[in-house]
């Protein structure tokens, strides 16, 4: 489907928000992606796992449209969206909270997150969401986004993803490198968001401990593809260390 011929019109009673079939995807001449299939509930946090380099990113970037589906499909409350560009794709609903930190340094914090509303008018809102979850960014929010330490930035990139309402949340490795109370800050943002909006995660992560007591479901991505997945019970652990040795 061409972004131009492309329709959103989602039903809110759809069970299933997010299926991917046969998904293959990669740069160049090599596939980094080969026939993953899975499907996320509506409301659901469902952590996909694996060592760096098993192409976890690139599946995220997959389902923005930052990478092109060679073969298979994604479907967004049931309406196929493959081959649809990332800006129509996150005005439809997708928000995405990246590895990277990609911030525009030199502005102010409440300057960054501007930036990242489709027009002033949202600004009352975008912020009072923003700052809710995290409120030393009201506190902070003529200062340079460049002198954040790290785990500030990440909750920063997070709060920004959220104050745009997401149906479907996109996370890449919010935990990498930050110590225990930051992780723990992020971990109660991203279940009072499932809670009380409804909003459906796919969290990419290595840190076991937070994806499990997050997670509804579970996958693991090995050499681009899924190697195991189930629901979230008694010996999921050792199940997920098992597929994670090298």
């Amino acid at each position: 489907m061409t972004e131009a011929s492309a329709s959103f019109e989602t039903s809110p009673a759809t069970v299933t928000k997010l299926e991917l079939k046969g998904l293959s995807s990669g740069y160049g001449a090599i596939d980094v992606l080969q026939d993953v299939s899975f499907s996320i509930r509506s409301a659901e946090i469902f952590a996909l796992m694996g060592k760096n380099g098993m192409g976890k990113t690139t599946l995220l970037k997959t389902i923005l449209g930052l990478v092109p589906t060679r073969r298979g499909s994604i479907e967004l409350d049931g309406v196929p969206v493959t081959g649809i560009g990332p800006a129509r794709l996150i005005a439809g609903g997708i928000g995405y909270a990246p590895q990277e930190q990609p911030l525009f340094q030199d502005l102010s914090i409440r300057d960054n997150l501007r930036l990242a509303l489709k027009s002033d008018r949202d600004m009352k809102d975008g912020f009072e969401r923003a700052f809710s979850y995290f409120p030393f960014l009201a506190e902070r929010r003529n200062q340079k986004a460049g002198t954040l330490s790290g785990g500030e930035q990440k909750m920063f990139i997070l709060a920004r993803a959220l104050m745009l309402r997401p149906s479907l949340l996109l996370i890449d490795e919010i935990s990498e490198g930050l110590q225990p109370s930051v992780v723990q800050r992020i971990s109660s943002a991203l279940k009072q968001e499932r809670d009380e909006q409804g909003t459906t995660i796919l969290l990419v992560e290595q840190n076991l401990d937070f994806a499990l007591g997050l997670a509804d479901h579970w996958a693991v991505l090995k050499r681009g593809s899924i190697d195991d997945a189930g629901a979230i019970e008694d010996g999921t652990r050792a199940r997920i260390l098992e597929h994670l040795k090298i």
